[in-house]
This record gives C-alpha cells, structure tokens and sequence, in this order.
C-alpha cells in the first residue's frame, strides 16, 4: 500500500541512465532557476517596506538606494550565473565551482550555506504566500499553518517527482507572477508621469510641512 502512495504522489523511479534525459528547455529553466530571486522579490520588498514605514515617512527614501543596491546585486549574481555556465556546460553547482577554484574547506561552506538558504527560502516563503492569502481571505486566518504545511508538502512532492515535472507546473505560477510584476511597474509609471508624483509631493507637505 505504501508502495503505491509513493508511486502515485511521486512517480515511477527513474533509472540512473534515465536521468539524462531530465533535461528543461529554456523557458522552464528560466522559471525554475529563477524561482529563489523571484520568491525574495515576492516577500522581500513588503518586509523592506515594513521596516522603513516603521522608522517614519521620510525613511521610505531610503527605499530608492536600497533597490539600487538590490539590482547591483542581480546584475553580479546574473555575470556570476553566465560565467558558471560557459565554465561547466555540463552543470556545475554551488559545491563543486567552489571545490574546483576554491577548495574543499569551501566548497563545503558552499553547499551547507544553501542547504540552509533552501530551507529558509522555503520556509519563509510559505509565510508569506499564507499571509498573501490570509489577507485576501481573512476567514481563512484560523487555518494559516494548516495552509502553510499544504504549501510546504506539495513543494516537496513537486521537486521529489523530478525536475521536468515540477518544472511544467510550477513556470505557471512563475510567469504568472513575472506578468502581474510587469502590470504593477507598467500602471504605476503611467500614473506617476499623470501627475501621481504631485499628489506624492502633496502628502509628503501634509506630512512635513515646510
């Protein structure tokens, strides 16, 4: 009985001459390998948000240098990530760039820093998505860590029934997201070159009166 559980939630097991042919196209490794920034974008800019609200108006300023900062990181992690790619073609991870040009005592701290950035990433973003739905759903409050597990095992069958599947299912949410990102930037840079910015202007004299 077991046996059949296992097969039906995470598939027929695969052969090791079979795992050649988990290859992804570049679509779905784009949504899959892109996912951890992603997932910090989702969460991160409200928790950054939080914090500079808390610390009064004119702290939320200070969000325009930390974007800038957080897009000099992109950029670094993009050339890091293509560099990596033309250096292994065949696949080369965290664990074994370090190994091969750093060393062992490296490469271990590598692998074991993203074991616990993967459990964290996860962690942290099953809150946030159940606060996301808790918000928009408050009779759903009572239920936030039942939701919260839901989110956390069905990750975990998705990425235990391999990398082709997960990857077919979870570039829907993904680009789903990326799409209503590009609506948010698109509609508030019409609305702030319609005269937004005055009305921004206006609060902030409101606020801070000269």
């Amino acid at each position: 009985m077991l046996g059949k559980m296992k097969r039906i939630l995470i598939g027929k097991p695969m052969k090791s001459a079979e795992l050649d042919g988990e290859k992804l196209g570049k679509w779905k490794a784009l949504a899959i390998l892109s996912s951890d920034a992603l997932s910090s974008v989702a969460y991160g800019t409200e928790q950054i948000l939080l914090v500079l609200v808390a610390a009064g108006f004119a702290a939320l300023w200070y969000s325009v240098p930390i974007s800038i900062a957080v897009l000099g990181l992109l950029v670094i992690l993009i050339f890091s990530y293509r560099q990596t790619i033309f250096a292994y073609p065949t696949g080369g991870g965290a664990y074994i760039v370090a190994k091969d040009n750093l060393g062992t005592t490296s490469s271990l701290i590598a692998g074991g820093s993203l074991l616990v950035d993967y459990i964290l990433t996860v962690a942290v973003s099953s809150s946030a998505g159940t606060d996301a739905i808790t918000s928009a759903f408050p009779m759903l409050h009572d239920y936030s860590v039942v939701i919260a597990l839901i989110m956390i095992v069905f990750l975990t069958i998705m990425n235990l029934r391999g990398v082709t599947e997960s990857a077919s299912v979870l570039a829907i949410p993904i680009y789903l997201f990326i799409f209503s990102i590009a609506v948010l930037i698109i509609s508030g840079g019409i609305k702030f070159l319609a005269g937004g910015w005055k009305q921004l202007h206006l609060n902030s004299e409101q606020v801070y009166p000269m």
